[in-house]
């Protein structure tokens, strides 16, 4: 049976990770126990102030593993749940938010469409996906626009590359994975950068998706951290690196031949 490894980065959501981490073992387990696949879903934290360990650890089992860092950032949390589930015999390595916007079904749609890709990642804006509560009008023109910025810079051809549900196959996770810097806002286009440029075969599939409730979004800042973002790492991906002072979150005794032991 193959094996599926979910990451929930987590920072301050004790009032939501809980009913996300139910409804996600319940459904996978029952996956598994159809013996369709195994599942291990990895929940870090990072630099959480709130009681959202305490939540977590309500829910512990065989099938959950909580990880709590002092360091914040989407990236980093991601990243290090990356390592841990490489660190096993997952075949298929993703994550999703702690809010769950992505209900089960919809993230078990990315493993029932990844067997001839090398990833999967949800659409929003697919004709097809289902917005059960839909943005607003201010959210859905900073998403686009941020989505037509990146899409310009980078040639990245998804429509919607900050969705948070993606999965990807081990083999082409674990030569990316060293390569991935703290780039904050724009973690998920570093990653489907590096993709890209390992020649990844990358599909795009219509969701289902939330908007939920207590966002911690700054309306009015997140715009220009994000663009702020997305024009320093450009210049990391180019000639003009050098003027950027680049932090790499991968430490230098990480070695990718450490996952193959």
């Amino acid at each position: 049976m193959e094996k599926l490894s979910i990451i929930i980065p987590a920072y301050n959501e004790e009032a939501r990770i809980g009913r996300t981490l139910e409804q996600y073992l319940a459904f996978f387990k029952q996956k598994k126990k159809q013996k369709i696949v195994d599942v291990e879903i990895i929940v870090v934290l990072n630099a959480c102030k709130d009681k959202t360990l305490e939540v977590c650890n309500k829910f512990k089992c065989k099938e959950l593993k909580i990880l709590n860092f002092e360091q914040g950032g989407k990236g980093f949390a991601v990243v290090e749940g990356f390592k841990e589930a490489l660190k096993g015999d997952s075949n298929y390595i993703g994550f999703t938010d702690a809010d769950m916007s992505t209900p089960p079904e919809a993230f078990y749609d990315l493993y029932a469409n990844i067997k001839d890709v090398d990833g999967v990642i949800a659409n929003r804006w697919d004709k097809n996906s289902k917005i059960s509560v839909e943005q607003t009008l201010l959210r859905k023109i900073m998403s686009r626009g941020f989505n037509v910025i990146i899409r310009t810079l980078f040639i990245i051809p998804h429509r919607d590359t900050q969705c948070g549900a993606k999965l990807f196959k081990r083999e082409k996770l674990m030569i990316v994975l060293p390569k991935l810097g703290s780039s904050e806002w724009s973690f998920d286009v570093d990653l489907l950068f590096y993709m890209r440029r390992e020649k990844a075969k990358i599909k795009s599939i219509p969701t289902t998706w939330n908007d939920e409730k207590g966002s911690k979004i700054n309306i009015k800042k997140t715009p220009i951290k994000m663009f702020l973002s997305a024009v320093r790492l450009r210049l990391v991906h180019s000639p003009l690196k050098f003027i950027v002072r680049v932090h790499n979150i991968m430490p230098e005794k990480f070695k990718i031949h450490n996952l193959l032991k």
